[in-house]
């Protein structure tokens, strides 16, 4: 006797997931990780902390994008969770509070990897934003001090740069300004 069918998860198994667990839809399988750790929760801070005054507010910098921490996007059948996203203005110029998730694909996001996410952060969930047609993604490792920029193509995924440790530069679409890289990890001590 053949095994009953398994039934695609939905935005329901989400709403049921625990409070301490993150819920995600990809591909039609439910997804659930722990809340980011100190490491990725002070990297996604500062990481607000140098794209927001030249890229939102206009300080220092072009302005023109909004964005948002961990916000929940519906793409499609998939629904995600990415650690920070931006979208430009011309696309999105203010958010509507209608319902509690984003159905319109970010113009960017980061993903700050964590050892329970990686592996996901990598492969489905990059398939996902390609479907999507986000065009930037930045793979962000608080532990391993390193950033990976990765730009949509015809083809795929194309890598743009790659940064680590104190190294500052341009990284795309933010490359109007010289990025502090060291600032994304500069208050958190890794022991060994």
């Amino acid at each position: 006797m053949a095994a009953p069918a398994r039934r695609p998860a939905t935005y329901e198994d989400v709403l049921a997931a625990p409070d301490h667990l993150i819920a995600e839809v990809i591909a039609g399988d439910l997804r659930l990780t722990p809340r980011p750790g100190k490491p990725h929760a002070m990297a996604a801070t500062a990481l607000g902390e140098e794209l927001g005054p030249p890229f939102r507010r206009g300080r220092g910098g072009p302005g023109g994008w909004l964005f948002v921490f961990e916000p929940e996007l519906h793409l499609g059948a998939d629904i995600l969770v990415p650690d920070f996203a931006g979208w430009r203005r011309e696309r999105m110029p203010q958010v509507i509070a209608d319902d509690p998730f984003f159905t319109l694909a970010p113009d960017w996001l980061a993903e700050i990897i964590s050892p329970s996410s990686a592996k996901f952060d990598r492969t489905d969930k990059l398939r996902s934003y390609a479907r999507a047609e986000v065009n930037w993604v930045w793979l962000i490792d608080p532990t391993q001090h390193t950033l990976e920029v990765l730009q949509l193509r015809p083809d795929g995924w194309s890598l743009r740069g790659t940064w680590r440790d104190e190294e500052r530069g341009r990284a795309e679409p933010f490359d109007a300004i010289e990025l502090e890289l060291g600032a994304l990890w500069a208050d958190v001590v890794i022991p060994g």
